[in-house]
């Protein structure tokens, strides 16, 4: 029996310090008893939660409250105060002295009283009710049967009422269904006529809540109180506010009744005074209970939950996470719940609902509600019992919870909300409570054991879960309300409004001690007479409910496969045992892999145990590596937790296996199985020993009969017994320990005291042994072989480094992610040190500590251990001391040869192959992947350093590969990043540290090293690396040092040569040029440039001085070409003019050297060779071309305008509209800009700055000028310039601007800009319907376009004055540009593999890039030009500083707009011209050297070439050269391998000697130095680099789609072959696949050349050429069987060509088409087809014809497409080919004293050249006469010698620049004929 109440107080109020102020606090008046109760002392401070508001006077009587505060005191005890608070009037001594000094004293806050007669005031009195039960209603009904004797004036005594309430005892709770009513349900009275029945509820484990989880649910709503049931699992803070206090009780119970059975271990107040609030600011955890009207105190809590129950709200803090219930358990809860509390809602939709239901009662709703949550715990702690290990069972049971196994066999690993759940105090408290096997049940246990396979029978059936629900409510309700029927109550109240009855205040009496303490005393007299009523605990053993293996199914995700991959495992492993070595091995691969899989580790671990006799297995060396390297693999995916028990079940494996050394010396599998995170994580250890020591003491006290199972289920196994139990006949087997502990304990007390204290010992030496194999076993696993390792530890302790946990092939590896940092506690904190032994002992210390501790060990057996475990630490070291020593001379295992690659000729190797693995990176080439195939990576093999490249040669580990090898290379200049990766775990070893090695031709090494390399190597291979990537000046790369072991020798000056040699020539020059540059802005130099006549003629080196004189007169002068240049001068001038530019000058009409001064005069431009000592501009050409009418020396001052002094200078010039195409470096602060600004025209006497901008207005002006339709008078017919006025009459069409005014002009400007500034570049037409115009041009335009950076031309107002317009646009900055290539390299070579291939993760990370956008912009801004220049204006392109963005824009512009450079010499010569002579710093770009080594690589050159492969994709057949040609320049203007790239200006290889010396050297057969020669020597030999579906159209100007969807990644940035590296160095590519194919010594018919082609592995372009390049090569072997001197393959192809034009023509068709069909060329047509000036209707008709202007039918297109491929087959016709514009015979005069030939001549418009052969069938061209140098084509005059049948006007002269060419044709006509095509060509150009 057990005391309903243990007190009654009896509080009033006192008055507070300031006297007068209303406010006061409680004093005790009386109690009751006044001692305390032995078992029960008094609770203090039950004053304060009497009022838990402050005691205040109150100026009115309000009615009487009831509330039950709840108080724990120090040993966790509730105590329950319920306290029912009335009025009474104030004695005068209590009531403030006036009104008046009330108010003063109150300050700002009067209170209540202040503002009323004193008389009338009100002070609070409590009557106070302390109990231990929780029996709300009973209080209440005891303290108002009190209150209501003292008002009513009952004639009852209060002291013999509150005396029986003290004395009252009450059934103790617990036990099943009461024997008697009489003992379940007590009926008491106090003695004033009332009765009460008290029911105990049955179960005293289970809560009893009343209505209060209902009412909470009512008042917050489901989601809320979901969110607070988290929050209070997980140990966060959590606060109630309401006006009502018992409201605030209630909602404290409710909450804590759902967490049943877990019990709330924090602080629990459910009502807080306001003189406690600073608790709320504790860093514990906490569930309390505070009014509202301290709301404003708990605003600036942080970290609190706060719950308003009367506004329905739960706010969550910013920095409080809740973890939410797994899924799919918060949903079922979430709809059951749904269910109880709104039933209608399943039928709120319901056509004809039915008759209402009636719902349950708020109590019954109670219930329900509890039974959900009764159901979700009984659903998450499912199968628990079988994850608890019993540790101890006498003299009290020692329970430990194996968390990792549970959440492992769950599938909840990562959740969040389970983990924190079980890592907190309730779960422990949990274990200790419910662990126990021998205990009295209740539901939940019933619940959890017998239900769990309903619940998931229920689980989608709403209607089945509900009446569960019901059937739970039921119990629940039962539990709380035993005998519903006696529950009659009869209890006196006061009547309606009793507290407010007027009359004579009477105050509650002073009750007499004496009389209630006699009534106590008697009753405890009474109580010590009778005997203890003790009920006997009805202890059973709690059931443990289904294992986990039945529950789990759901989680495990077994593949459908699953049974074939284990059945591999067994194989695999019966292979090794049986000896069946060649088999394992095959297998390994596939075994590898499945042991991926869960279920496939499970099984090798039982295969092993197999093997295992006596706890021991010798193995020979080979099947010992099998063995380990399955088990790595096994361990490589456990993670710190071990929640699959893998670990575990390998822990007494692996100091099972074993094999020999040497006689005496044996090593065990633990010393190759170190190198796991799981072996350092103490709680895998605790579990681990729990474990064992629960098989040892379950073996205890089974029957000596059954021991003799006992080892098979010793539980070696471990925990991984519990995730999958072997279903053992035998019977014992199914007693588990808890079942053996249950019934030990139930024995227990009835076993003597001796035996008791035996088992007791027995169990703890148990524990003491184990402790000692532990101490051992650990020390086995953390004590590294090589002991002067201390690297393992300190990567164990955490601090590894990071970088390796993204590896694909070891997921955790050691360095891998743990799953807990450890802190200095755990782990080896002090590994910095050496001292392995100090740690491992350390560690080992810290574990004996806490098991031995919680499991019951003495202090002397704890103390025997710790003296131990030093002592077993260094014997094991002794031990693997000669292991170790041993292992190492055991013979290596057998490694793969080590491959040499092939070299280049002239490519060294600097460092011999250093062995190292080749890992996978993010492609999926080589891993597989989704492409599908082998693994090729990783790749076992070596890295080799030579002078040109990183090479890496190996074959794939995965022996399913076969022979393949794996080869990975590219140039050290172009490498962009090195990074150091941390050690990988991988198969079998742990590799030491490795590289990882980016380069920018988009290649990636990430490569281990072996363990034989040393860190020195490693070391050395980076520095040397370093040192060839960097090399201190150019002549360092392989360019320059290639091959130099021949000249090594040679000293740079050796004897002074007779001749100067053109480069002493350019030192000389470049000595000049720097004396000139220092002295530029002091004197004026006088040049003497030679004749123009003379210029012409080569002049013999003999005659040349060596030095280049340069007068110094001060004054300045303009140049005198009259005046002669020294022979020296004239020798540079000649090379100046071999260079590209001035070749493609002439070709353009932009004037050449040799015209004579008084012709130039009338040609718009001049060349000038004013820059010809670079003095003006550095990185400019020697010679530019400028305005005919601008002076040289007025250049100078120009060029001071503009950034890098690049002035203005045009290099391109339409033939069609004769607009120029000019460029320049960005305009400094003054020049144009300060031109436009400036109001009023500056006066020539002002400063120089003025001046300049002046000459530059001029220099403008003079372009402007120079252009033909502004030019004063047109110019007369000239054969170079090639103006005619039928050019002028039919482009002409705008007239003069000058006479058209600039009305709309500005306008334009402004359009043109904004709509470029705002990416609106191609607008829609003009609506006036002019289909020739592009959508932003108006008819009255500027002369010149100035393309400037809009940051630099901000606020410039056009002036209308002037003819140039500027049009900012915004453009990238170089920083810029490399930010996104670094991302586009990452995009699209990353260096470890995305978790999850995520497709969208690669395509995100190129938009990221922001490459294509960069692409976009530069076509964009280019196609603007091209459609400025084709409508007949100028462009001057001046961004930046002219060498960067600018040389993109011109380069592109000049590509779309002349088809001349869309040819393969074309594009030679753009490049040469825009890119080399214009001086892009290709050296600072590339940082070739040390110098630019911090500022990165910047890849301009290759983003131009990127918008040239856009093109090419979007126009196929406009391109002589392949998309080869592209990738091949992209790889090497990084290579180094040529010089051409090297350098950043003309300038600075002159300096070097490079510019000139290519020509001499050009005889020698050395490898070649220039890449355009390789090009052409490639040329040749194969059509690599030709594009087979070129069919140019001459005039074409190509205007490419620019948006960013119509942009390709190009694959030069994502493919590539592993199996023989980048084929961009030919000779290497092509060599290694032949051989193979000779050498295989397969004996199938010769015929049969197959192979297999992988995608991820071979070239497909090689290994299946296209059948153009299929058939020619077939026809070279051919040839060469015959015995004939094999043709070349582009004569052949041009013959092929030629024939079937011809036989389109007789096919009825009119134009030629080329060899493919035309809808081919005519989707390519179209794609310009927005932007173009013809009939749009015609352009976009897709038919087979060939051109819009053919007649002929489809049908016959596709017949002449059958014919045409026929002819590849028939015997070749010589006929007109695609480049051949005319040929036939002519009679041509040889050299002086030569006779005439008759010579096969063919003129080719395309290459602008006149090429002649021996005879028509001839492939090998005789000469070139290049069109560029034809200065004229006159009549002529027979000759000596010359035929004597032809007529004489059938003679013709061509003159060119070095000579004069006599011709004779066969007659008049053809004569004629040729003239005219000749001249045609030249006005062409």
């Amino acid at each position: 029996m057990a005391r309903l109440a243990d007190y009654f107080v009896l509080v009033a109020f006192g008055p507070g310090p300031r006297a007068g102020s209303g406010e006061g606090h409680g004093q005790i008046l009386q109690r009751f008893p006044e001692k305390d109760w032995e078992d029960n002392p008094f609770p203090q401070g039950i004053e304060l939660f009497c009022q838990p508001s402050g005691w205040q006077l109150c100026p009115e009587r309000n009615p009487p409250t009831f509330f039950i505060a709840v108080l724990t005191d120090i040993n966790s005890e509730r105590h329950y105060c319920a306290c029912l608070t009335f009025w009474e009037p104030v004695e005068p001594s209590q009531a403030p002295a006036c009104p008046g000094e009330e108010e003063e004293e109150a300050g700002e806050r009067p209170s209540p009283s202040a503002l009323v007669p004193p008389t009338q005031l009100f002070a609070p009195k409590t009557l106070v009710l302390v109990s231990r039960l929780d029996h709300a209603e009973v209080f209440r009904n005891s303290l108002g049967l009190i209150y209501t004797i003292h008002v009513e004036g009952l004639s009852v005594s209060l002291e013999n009422v509150i005396g029986n309430l003290l004395t009252c005892t009450i059934p103790i709770t617990g036990g099943s269904q009461p024997d008697s009513m009489e003992e379940g349900a007590r009926t008491i009275s106090l003695g004033a006529g009332d009765r009460q029945v008290i029911q105990t509820p049955l179960t005293d484990s289970l809560p009893v809540s009343c209505c209060s989880v209902a009412l909470l649910f009512r008042q917050l709503g489901i989601t809320n109180v979901l969110a607070l049931f988290c929050a209070a699992l997980t140990e966060h803070k959590i606060l109630f506010l309401s006006r009502s206090y018992q409201r605030l009780t209630d909602a404290c119970r409710g909450l804590l009744a759902l967490l049943f059975p877990l019990r709330y271990s924090f602080t629990y107040v459910p009502i807080l005074p306001a003189q406690l609030l600073e608790v709320l600011s504790t860093p514990t955890p906490f569930i309390i209970g505070v009014n509202s009207l301290f709301q404003a105190e708990t605003q600036e809590l942080l970290d609190v939950i706060i719950a308003d129950l009367d506004g329905g709200t739960v706010t969550v803090p910013e920095c409080v996470h809740i973890p939410p219930l797994p899924e799919p358990l918060h949903s079922q809860t979430h709809s059951a719940l749904c269910m109880v509390l709104d039933p209608e809602l399943e039928l709120a939709d319901l056509a004809f609902p039915p008759p209402a239901t009636s719902t349950s009662s708020l109590k019954m709703q109670d219930k329900e509600l509890r039974a959900v949550f009764l159901r979700l715990f009984a659903q998450l702690l499912q199968g628990y019992r079988w994850c608890l290990h019993i540790v101890r069972i006498h003299p009290e049971p020692v329970i430990r919870f194996h968390k990792a196994a549970f959440l492992g066999q769950r599938g909840l690993v990562e959740d969040d909300f389970l983990l924190k759940v079980l890592e907190g105090m309730a779960f422990a408290g949990f274990v200790s409570e419910r662990g126990v096997p021998y205990r009295t049940t209740d539901l939940f246990d019933e619940l959890v054991a017998n239900e769990v396979k309903r619940m998931r029978a229920d689980e989608n059936q709403p209607h089945r879960v509900l009446r569960h629900v019901k059937e739970l409510a039921e119990q629940l309700y039962k539990n709380e309300n035993p005998y519903p029927a006696v529950t009659m109550h009869k209890v006196q109240r006061p009547g309606e409004g009793s507290h407010l009855r007027r009359g004579p205040p009477r105050p509650f009496p002073r009750l007499d001690e004496g009389t209630v303490q006699w009534i106590i005393d008697q009753a405890t007299a009474k109580l010590q007479g009778a005997p203890p009523a003790v009920r006997a605990e009805k202890k059973a053993t709690v059931p443990s409910g289904p294992p986990m293996a039945a529950i789990v199914e759901r989680n495990g995700a077994v593949h459908a496969n699953s049974a074939r991959r284990l059945e591999v495992v067994r194989n695999c492993i019966s292979y090794v045992f049986e000896g069946k070595m060649l088999e394992a091995k095959k297998l390994l691969p596939a075994v590898l892999r499945a042991l991926k899989g869960r279920a496939a580790r499970r099984c090798l671990t039982r295969e092993l145990h197999l093997h295992v006799q006596q706890n021991r297995a010798v193995l020979d060396h080979q099947q010992f590596d099998f063995v380990v390297r399955m088990m790595n693999c096994c361990l490589q995916d456990c993670t710190a937790m071990d929640e699959h028990g893998i670990a575990a079940a390998l822990l007494p494996l692996v100091t099972a296996f074993c094999r020999k050394l040497s006689p005496g010396v044996t090593q065990f599998a633990y010393s190759c199985v170190q190198e796991h995170v799981v072996w350092s994580t103490p709680q895998f250890w605790e579990a681990m020993f729990y474990g064992d020591v629960q098989t040892h003491i379950r073996a205890l006290y089974l029957e000596p009969a059954e021991e003799e199972d006992g080892p098979s289920a010793k539980g070696e196994v471990g925990p991984s017994e519990v995730g999958a139990p072997e279903e053992e006949e035998e019977e014992e087997e199914e007693r588990s320990a808890l079942d053996v502990a249950s019934e030990q304990r139930r024995l227990w007390p009835t076993l003597g005291r001796d035996k008791q204290q035996e088992l007791v010992q027995k169990e703890e030496s148990t524990v003491f042994s184990q402790a000692i194999h532990y101490a051992n076993r650990m020390s086995y696993l953390l004590l590294p072989l090589d002991s002067s390792k201390s690297r393992l530890l300190r990567e164990r302790a955490g601090l590894g480094d990071l970088e390796s946990v993204s590896n694909s092939l070891v997921t955790n590896s050691m360095a891998g992610s743990m799953a807990e940092s450890y802190d200095t506690e755990s782990g080896f904190e002090d590994a910095e040190t050496s001292d392995v032994a100090g740690a491992v002992v350390r560690f080992i210390n810290r574990f004996v500590d806490k098991v031995c501790t919680e499991s019951g060990v003495t202090s002397e057996h704890l103390k025997g251990l710790h003296v131990m475990v030093p002592d077993i630490v260094q014997m094991h070291i002794e031990t693997l001391e000669a292991v170790h020593r041993e292992s190492k001379r055991l013979p290596p295992i057998q490694k793969p040869k080590l491959l040499r690659p092939s070299l280049l000729p002239g490519e060294e190797c600097v460092l011999e192959g250093l062995r190292v693995y080749l890992l996978p990176d993010g492609r999926e080439e080589g891993s597989g992947g989704s492409i599908g195939g082998p693994a090729l990576l990783p790749a076992e093999g070596a890295v080799f350093l030579t002078t040109y490249r990183v090479i890496f040669t190996g074959m794939p580990t995965d022996p399913l590969v076969g022979e393949q090898v794996v080869v990975r290379s590219f140039p050290v200049a172009s490498l962009t990043k090195e990074k150091r990766i941390g050690g990988q775990a991988y198969m079998d070893q742990l590799l030491q540290d490795g590289l990882q090695l980016r380069s920018c031709t988009f290649q990636l090494l990430k490569m281990a090293f072996d363990e034989e390399v040393g860190s020195e190597s490693a070391e050395v291979f980076r520095k040397h690396l370093h040192k060839l990537r960097y090399p201190p000046d150019v002549k360092g790369t392989f360019a320059f040092t290639a091959g130099s072991i021949h000249t090594a020798g040679r000293q740079p000056r050796t004897a002074k040569e007779k001749s100067p040699s053109l480069r002493t020539l350019s030192r000389n020059l470049v000595k000049n040029a720097k004396k000139t540059i220092g002295r530029q802005y002091v004197t004026r130099k006088k040049y003497n440039p030679p004749s123009w006549e003379q210029r012409g003629q080569p002049v013999p080196p003999e005659d040349q001085e060596d030095e280049i004189s340069v007068s110094e007169e001060p004054e300045p002068s303009t140049l005198t070409p009259a005046s002669a240049l020294k022979p020296s001068d004239r020798l540079t001038m000649n090379s100046l003019v071999e260079r590209a530019c001035c070749r493609d000058y002439q070709r353009l009409g932009l004037g050449t050297l040799s015209s004579s001064l008084s012709r130039a005069k009338s040609e718009p431009f001049r060349v000038t060779p004013v820059n010809r000592m670079y003095a003006i501009c550095r990185s400019y050409p020697g010679l530019l071309i400028v305005p005919q009418s601008v002076q040289d020396n007025t250049l100078q001052r120009i060029s001071r305008c503009y950034r890098q002094n690049r002035f203005p200078v045009v290099c391109w010039r339409s033939s069609r509209s004769k607009a120029v195409l000019l460029r320049s470096g960005g305009l400094h602060g003054k020049g144009v800009v300060g031109l436009f600004k400036a109001q009023n025209a500056p006066s020539p006497g002002q400063s120089q700055a003025d001046s300049s901008s002046l000459e530059q207005e001029k220099y403008l002006q003079a372009v402007v000028s120079s252009m033909p339709r502004h030019a004063d008078a047109a110019s007369g017919r000239n054969t170079l310039s090639g103006f005619s006025s039928m050019h002028m009459a039919s482009h002409g069409k705008w007239g003069s601007i000058r006479a058209g005014g600039r009305s709309s002009g500005s306008s334009l400007g402004v359009d043109v800009g904004s709509r470029l500034a705002g990416k609106d570049l191609l607008g829609p037409p003009q609506p006036n319907g002019a289909p020739s115009e592009p959508g932003f041009l108006r008819p009255q335009r500027a002369a010149l376009y100035i393309i400037g950076d809009k940051a630099q031309l901000k606020g410039v107002r056009p002036d209308p004055l002037q003819q140039w317009e500027l049009v900012p646009i915004e453009v990238f900055e170089v920083r810029q540009v490399k930010a996104s290539f670094k991302k586009l390299l990452k995009a699209c070579v990353p260096g470890c593999p995305a978790g999850e291939q995520n497709p969208t993760s690669y395509l995100r990370s190129l938009e990221e890039s922001e490459w294509l956008s960069q692409i976009h912009k530069l076509l964009q801004v280019s196609v603007l030009v091209v459609e400025l220049l084709d409508s007949g204006s100028s462009v001057l392109v001046s961004l930046e500083d002219g060498w960067d963005i600018t040389t993109q824009v011109v380069s592109l512009v000049q590509l779309l707009s002349d088809p001349y450079y869309r040819t393969l010499e074309g594009f030679r010569l753009l490049v040469e011209k825009e890119w080399l002579s214009f001086g892009h710093r290709f050296t600072h770009r590339g940082a070739h050297t040390l110098a630019g080594q911090s500022s990165g690589f910047a890849p301009i050159f290759l983003q131009f070439l990127d918008c040239v492969h856009q093109v090419h994709l979007q126009f196929p057949m406009e391109f002589e050269f392949s998309q080869f040609y592209l990738k091949f320049l992209s790889y090497h203007h990084v290579s180094h391998r040529f010089r051409t790239f090297l350098l950043d200006s003309d300038y600075e290889r002159i300096e070097l000697g490079l510019l000139y010396e290519e020509k001499g050297e050009r005889k020698s057969q050395q490898a070649c130095k220039s890449v355009w020669e390789y090009v052409e020597r490639l040329s040749k030999k194969t059509p690599v680099f030709y594009n087979y579906m070129y069919a140019p159209e001459d005039t074409e100007v190509l205007r490419p789609y620019s948006n960013v969807s119509n942009l390709k990644v190009w694959d030069f940035y994502t493919r590539e072959t592993l199996a023989e590296g980048p084929p961009y160095d030919w000779e290497l590519a092509q060599g290694p696949p032949e051989p193979l194919e000779e050498e295989r010594p397969d004996g199938s018919a010769p015929q049969s050349r197959r192979r297999v082609i992988w995608p991820c592995y071979d070239s497909r372009l090689r290994a299946q050429p296209d059948a153009i390049s299929r058939l020619l090569e077939e026809l070279q072997r051919l040839e060469a069987e015959l015995g004939r001197p094999s043709e070349r393959w582009k004569d052949t192809w041009d013959r092929v060509k030629a024939a079937q034009r011809s036989e389109t023509r007789q096919d009825g068709r009119s134009t030629p088409s080329s060899l493919l069909m035309s809808s081919v060329s005519h989707h390519r047509r179209s794609l310009g087809v927005y932007l173009q000036e013809g009939p749009v209707g015609s352009t976009l008709s897709l038919s087979l014809d060939s051109d819009q202007s053919s007649s002929s039918t489809p049908s016959s297109g596709r017949q002449a497409a059958r014919r045409s491929t026929s002819t590849l087959y028939s015997q070749f016709q010589t006929a007109e080919s695609e480049n051949r514009s005319y040929e036939g015979t002519l009679y041509k005069k040889g050299a002086f004293m030569k006779p005439w030939k008759a010579r096969w001549f063919v003129l080719d418009k395309t290459k602008h050249q006149l090429r002649y052969y021996d005879h028509r069938v001839d492939t090998e061209c005789k000469g070139v006469i290049d069109l560029a140098e034809v200065e004229s084509v006159t009549p002529g005059t027979p000759t000596m010698g010359a035929p004597k049948t032809v007529d004489e006007k059938a003679f013709f002269d061509v003159k060119t620049t070095r000579r004069v060419y006599n011709f004779c044709a066969q007659d008049v006509h053809l004569a004629q004929q040729w003239v005219d095509r000749l001249q045609s060509c030249l006005s062409d150009a």
